[in-house]
């Protein structure tokens, strides 16, 4: 009996980030399926962002039959990291309300990078960026305001998200090189616009010398041995 007080059900668990995207594909595929009307998956959406709990997120997909093959889906979404490669909390914040904010030039990128757009603009330029780690997630939300990612064309780049009343889109792209950097987008365009592209002519240039750095490193450990 006390260990049935002590283990909340998991209807009452906070909703991360993780939950309100899988919900959110499920709402995407029955709108592309016709299960639903575009005002029906506009006002789903706004309560799944609005949502604080797993319990309050499954109730707008608990007539859809996707739910059920929504942990599967996921786990094959191309170029996602992994969970416990990238860490819930971001690195980096990028946010413009009213305004303009950027990352460009040469500068670090993290593993995670939140960019928030309402009724601004954001701009995040990964094409003289710092590689530090092989995977980037970059959450995007725009409401009433734009995200514009633009990334090296010697990495890859993938996502998913949705937009009511806007627009989101992510031109995917597979790199030749094994070791070049991962960078993977999602979020919601609400009433704006999220977008992510290659910067032709631009490319990553310290791929070779961050792996033969890890090289080296190894071996100085070796040696010191």
């Amino acid at each position: 009996m006390d260990l049935q007080k002590q283990s909340a059900p998991v209807a009452e668990i906070r909703a991360s980030d993780a939950d309100r995207d899988r919900i959110a594909d499920i709402l995407r595929e029955a709108l592309a399926e016709g299960r639903l009307t575009a005002e029906e998956h506009a006002e789903r959406v706004e309560g799944v962002l609005a949502a604080k709990t797993v319990g309050e997120l499954e109730v707008f997909v608990r007539d859809l039959p996707a739910a059920h093959r929504a942990g599967a889906a996921r786990a094959a979404t191309p170029g996602r990291p992994a969970v416990d490669v990238v860490p819930v909390d971001p690195d980096d914040n990028v946010v413009a309300v009213f305004s303009s904010a950027s990352r460009k030039g040469r500068w670090r990128a993290g593993r995670r990078i939140h960019a928030y757009a309402v009724f601004g603009s954001v701009e995040i330029d990964l094409s003289e960026a710092l590689f530090e780690y092989q995977q980037v997630m970059i959450k995007a939300i725009s409401v009433f305001g734009d995200v514009e990612i633009r990334v090296p064309e010697n990495v890859s780049l993938h996502g998913t998200g949705g937009g009511v009343l806007g627009n989101f889109e992510v031109d995917a792209l597979d790199s030749g090189e094994p070791d070049a950097p991962v960078v993977y987008v999602d979020g919601w365009a609400v009433l704006g616009n999220v977008e992510a592209r290659p910067r032709r002519g631009k490319r990553v240039a310290d791929i070779l010398d961050r792996v033969q750095a890890k090289v080296d490193r190894k071996l100085r450990k070796r040696l010191d041995r």
